[in-house]
């Protein structure tokens, strides 16, 4: 088994694709992370799902996820090395299961609760939201493939009406956010 530890520490640093060290507090490494973190969260709601065709979606979007992961741990110097990417197939496939999902109009706000399959959709959906984030600060600095982040972008959108389908499919009571009435004075 391979070693996990140098033996000579790291100073901070971690390393990319390719020869470049970075800082473990660079955007690049904090939206690597937060896509880590959004595969993990994305493990969970498939292990309380029982809808299969999103248990299968989910799946798929584990897969891409490490296509994403590596496309974010390439820098220039690491351009040429043989690594998939995200590509307009991968946002095609995103957007089919968003259409596939759409619910209708939704004019209230969903509060994250209900079913435990619910509950990880809703976390999965708020770590996506997170992860865009960190990827758009990144494609401040540096030049990032298009279509990753129209990619990235469509998750928390499929997982806003994952959870909404799921919320359907399952009879689960929606809990809605109730406006406090403004008084005038």
């Amino acid at each position: 088994m391979a070693k996990l530890y140098t033996r000579r520490g790291d100073a901070g640093e971690t390393g990319l694709l390719g020869p470049d060290r970075v800082s473990k507090d660079d955007p690049r490494v904090e939206a690597m992370g937060t896509v880590d973190e959004l595969n993990a969260v994305i493990g969970l709601a498939i292990a309380a799902q029982r809808n299969r065709r999103i248990r299968d979606l989910l799946s798929k979007i584990q897969d891409d996820l490490f296509t994403v992961g590596a496309e974010l741990a390439m820098t220039r110097s690491s351009e040429g090395t043989k690594v998939p990417r995200i590509a307009s197939v991968h946002v095609a496939r995103l957007e089919d299961a968003i259409d596939a999902f759409d619910v209708g109009k939704i004019t209230e706000f969903i509060l994250p609760r209900g079913s435990e399959s619910l509950a990880r959709l809703h976390w999965a959906r708020t770590v996506a939201r997170r992860a865009e984030r960190r990827v758009v600060a990144l494609s401040k600095r540096n030049q990032l493939n298009q279509d990753l982040l129209r990619y990235t972008r469509g998750h928390r959108t499929l997982l806003h009406r994952g959870r909404n389908r799921v919320s359907d499919d399952s009879r689960s009571p929606v809990h809605l956010h109730r406006r406090p009435r403004v008084r005038s004075h």
